[in-house]
């Protein structure tokens, strides 16, 4: 879990600001980003739970180091910090429901 958490990190850590500000500035834009990140965990052989949970380390960086851009994203913002650890676990799995549509 340790190395996963690190490499997600590391990709977070990639991502120009000014890239980062237009992923962030749409919430379409956001979920296309999270769509295409997820189908290529998908081709990478990452599992629900895997992939369930790299969603809940970017949810977390996301609400620690992000302001909300939209309101959408700001809706998301304080559902993730009212639920605890499994509500947020659960609502990582209905992200990735999301964007699979």
């Amino acid at each position: 879990m340790d190395n996963l958490q690190g490499k997600v990190q590391e990709e977070l850590n990639k991502i120009d600001p000014e890239k980062k500000d237009e992923i962030l500035k749409s919430f379409t834009t956001f979920k296309s980003y999270l769509a295409d990140k997820v189908a290529k965990g998908e081709k990478l052989g990452l599992g629900e739970e895997q992939l369930a949970k790299t969603t809940e380390m970017v949810a977390n960086y996301l609400a620690n180091h992000e302001e909300p851009k939209n309101r959408e994203e700001h809706l998301l913002q304080e559902l993730w910090k009212s639920g605890d650890k499994e509500q947020q676990h659960s609502l990582a799995h209905m992200l990735l429901n999301m964007v699979r549509k």
